[in-house]
């Protein structure tokens, strides 16, 4: 039974997200068409190395995921990689390292021509490295950016995320939150944990009131 069915007097007890990442759960859409199609033509790459970017929530774990599965990739981030990785692995976060501790292992994992995913948020083209070879390496690699999402897109991930918390809201709900804030799978993403925490601090259900109130403060 969904939160928002129980009766009034009912304990609305809070509930960890299900953030399901699996090929069924993805929202295919015209901006991530591309990058899914080649994921799921795995093995019959034309190169061993892929990359995904984009700006933060437009779907690269996911679609990291996706491949992880079908690959028996093992997953790592570049913030944490100090070793190389034997067989298929994804490696998250290329450009978000604060340091180029990670570099070493990366290059021998592409020296050994090991199967790799890996995700940025810029092209690879602009990640900053300190070692040559890579900076020529990132520049040859295929790259898939995540295109802005449009409405329906956010519509269908609003719906996801909702469905991940086990909530149900009407659809008016998810018109208004999608059309009132930045178009964005970021900021969907925050305020329906917002609106989420919200309700249930408030034992209510979330419906347009609580959408339109949030969205005034």
């Amino acid at each position: 039974m969904s939160r928002d069915r129980l009766m009034p007097s009912q304990l609305i007890l809070p509930l960890e997200p299900r953030n399901a990442m699996t090929r069924s759960d993805f929202i295919e859409a015209p901006g991530n068409a591309r990058a899914l199609a080649y994921l799921e033509a795995w093995p019959d790459w034309s190169h061993p190395v892929a990359v995904l970017h984009g700006p933060g929530a437009s779907g690269k774990t996911h679609l990291a995921r996706i491949w992880a599965t079908r690959s028996q990739a093992v997953l790592a981030d570049a913030r944490t990689l100090r070793e190389p990785v034997a067989g298929p692995a994804v490696v998250e976060n290329c450009d978000g390292a604060d340091t180029p501790g990670h570099e070493p292992a990366l290059f021998a994992m592409l020296e050994r021509g090991t199967p790799l995913l890996l995700t940025g948020r810029s092209a690879p083209s602009q990640w900053r490295v300190e070692m040559p070879d890579l900076t020529s390496r990132f520049r040859a690699l295929i790259a898939f950016a995540l295109g802005e999402p449009d409405e329906t897109l956010l519509m269908a991930l609003a719906v996801k995320l909702f469905a991940d918390r086990q909530v149900v809201v009407p659809e008016a709900v998810v018109v208004r939150l999608v059309r009132g804030l930045e178009r964005s799978p970021a900021a969907i993403h925050a305020f329906i944990a917002r609106l989420d925490a919200t309700a249930l601090s408030r034992q209510k259900p979330i419906n347009l009131q609580l959408v339109r109130e949030l969205m005034a403060a």
